[in-house]
């Protein structure tokens, strides 16, 4: 007698959904029109070197989006050249320039500022994206690994709010810049916005940096300079394949992301999104926010899943 087999589950059914929704969304710009969002502005986007990161995701949709001019650079050169080369064939009216360095070097980004001035004569995004993550627990977080988890996470974004600022306050009437002006778009976490999402060094990093945010649209207030965070929820990205590879390994792939009310994790593509309507004029009157986008993570005290609060 053959077996029959068992029907999937409503579990089973929202993870082949939740799979196909995020292969599209990881697709879409190979299906939409280029657009002209970015159209004549000079970016910067530090953090750019995983496959699947932020970063790279945020520079290919600035390049379709019209970005005139990306300075890209990561502290690992590895695939700089390949994301170059991938720009420069989508395409090829976007000017690419990369720079292996440490984003928490003060010479190499005060330098990256400088050159965008030198070469287009305007600055008018800066993507402070570079970061780690760490998974230690509180007893085994040595000062040696607290101060180099703030080195890089939040010495990182100071130094590109200090000198981005600095160079979007630059005018240049050839270069169509009349006034002062720009967006420093900076990556925290959800862990910066309350505990629960990492480490003690890792969310203190990233709650400096949410602060960062709102302190510095104040230092720089009427200069038409904005500065805002966005705090990603869990997102699939080479900083988090350890944990989507054990969840995978161990059958539990369909669980990740589940406490969120989307029931899901995200990708870096949607980060991606955020990032370029910071970046756009569309988010002209977004000044000194935190933004999650982490699913509605963040959204509530911890609930019985399918209970009312």
């Amino acid at each position: 007698m053959s077996q029959s087999k068992s029907k999937p589950s409503q579990n089973d059914k929202f993870f082949e959904q939740t799979q196909s929704r995020i292969r599209r969304i990881q697709s879409h710009l190979s299906h939409t029109p280029t657009g002209s969002k970015l159209k004549d502005k000079v970016c910067i986007i530090t953090g750019v070197g995983s496959l699947k990161g932020i970063g790279r995701a945020s520079a290919l949709l600035f390049a379709h989006q019209g970005a005139k001019h990306l300075y890209v650079l990561d502290y690992l050169g590895d695939n700089l050249p390949d994301l170059k080369k991938t720009i420069e064939t989508s395409y090829p009216d976007v000017k690419v320039t990369t720079v292996q360095a440490d984003a928490a070097d003060e010479v190499a980004i005060s330098g990256i500022c400088k050159r965008a001035l030198q070469e287009e004569g305007r600055l008018d995004v800066f993507f402070a994206n570079a970061g780690i993550a760490t998974a230690k627990a509180l007893p085994d977080i040595t000062t040696e690994i607290f101060t180099n988890t703030m080195r890089i996470n939040v010495l990182s974004v100071f130094l590109a709010v200090k000198h981005a600022s600095a160079a979007m306050a630059v005018t240049n009437e050839s270069r169509g810049k009349t006034e002062s002006g720009g967006s420093i778009i900076l990556t925290a976490s959800v862990a910066g916005i309350r505990s629960g999402a990492g480490p003690v060094d890792y969310s203190a990093s990233k709650a400096a940096v949410n602060n960062i945010a709102q302190t510095s649209a104040y230092q720089l207030q009427r200069s038409n300079i904005r500065v805002n965070s966005i705090c990603p929820g869990l997102i699939e990205t080479g900083m988090t394949d350890a944990t989507f590879s054990q969840a995978r390994q161990r059958g539990t792939a369909s669980k990740i992301g589940q406490l969120n009310p989307l029931g899901r994790y995200g990708v870096a593509e949607e980060i991606a999104q955020v990032a370029l309507f910071l970046a756009s004029d569309e988010s002209s009157y977004v000044n000194a926010q935190n933004l999650a986008v982490d699913g509605g993570l963040s959204g509530s005290h911890p609930v019985v899943p399918g209970k009312w609060a």
